[in-house]
């Protein structure tokens, strides 16, 4: 049996955060647990939930961290070694600076820290880490048979920003020509806000980087990512 994927669009910044099902087992994996994520632990309600894996730390795809952890307390929190620290200091992470919006998020920690080629277990399936920094250091997307979860490495027509710390563009465009645009062209994008979309499409007429150039004039397709 397949895998079979829920999208929640969480909080303030509408941070698409992934629960991903192997209906054979019943198992689950959560990807970017974002804010206010009561509809996310109602979701996985009778879930053997076996890990949470962050693509990368900033406030908004860790906000419901710690709620959802205490949800589902058995399940391994998973990140790349490089944003290891960011899930416990709010100034790494960015909400110290948004106090209006969200209560500083100070954890919890790491259980499993991720590297490039990394291969995560739900059921039979298995997702394969790969290493995508440019809109953030330690980003890293997941790789299933027929899907990337994106995070904000590659949007509908749009790329991650670059200018938050640690942002650096031409390491994003590498990233997702090397790490994205490598795989089949009918592999679907879940991105990390917005719509999903397809290697192909992307490859063909995405703004920012497509076949014909790099960093075609244009701007990113979302507020704060």
């Amino acid at each position: 049996m397949s895998i079979k994927i829920q999208l929640h669009a969480l909080g303030i910044f509408q941070e698409n955060c992934y629960v991903l099902v192997d209906e054979a087992t019943n198992q689950a994996v959560i990807v970017d647990p974002g804010q206010d994520p009561d509809e996310v632990i109602e979701a996985i309600q009778g879930l053997d939930v076996v890990s949470i894996i962050i693509t990368h730390a900033h406030l908004d795809h860790i906000a419901g961290l710690r709620e959802v952890k205490q949800a589902a307390p058995q399940a391994k929190v998973m990140i790349h070694e490089v944003e290891k620290d960011w899930l416990v200091d709010p100034e790494l992470n960015g909400s110290a600076r948004y106090p209006e919006y969200i209560d500083p998020i100070d954890g919890p920690g790491a259980d499993v820290i991720l590297q490039h080629g990394d291969l995560i277990a739900l059921g039979e399936h298995r997702l394969e880490v790969r290493f995508t920094p440019g809109h953030s250091p330690g980003h890293v997307v997941f790789v299933g048979a027929g899907f990337v979860i994106a995070g904000d490495t590659l949007f509908n027509n749009g790329i991650g920003r670059t200018d938050l710390p640690g942002g650096d563009t031409a390491l994003l465009i590498k990233s997702i020509r090397e790490q994205l645009y490598t795989l089949p062209e009918e592999t679907i994008v879940y991105p990390g806000h917005g719509p999903s979309t397809t290697i192909g499409r992307e490859r063909k007429s995405n703004w920012a980087v497509n076949d014909q150039g790099d960093l075609l004039s244009g701007g990113s397709n979302v507020q704060w990512t």
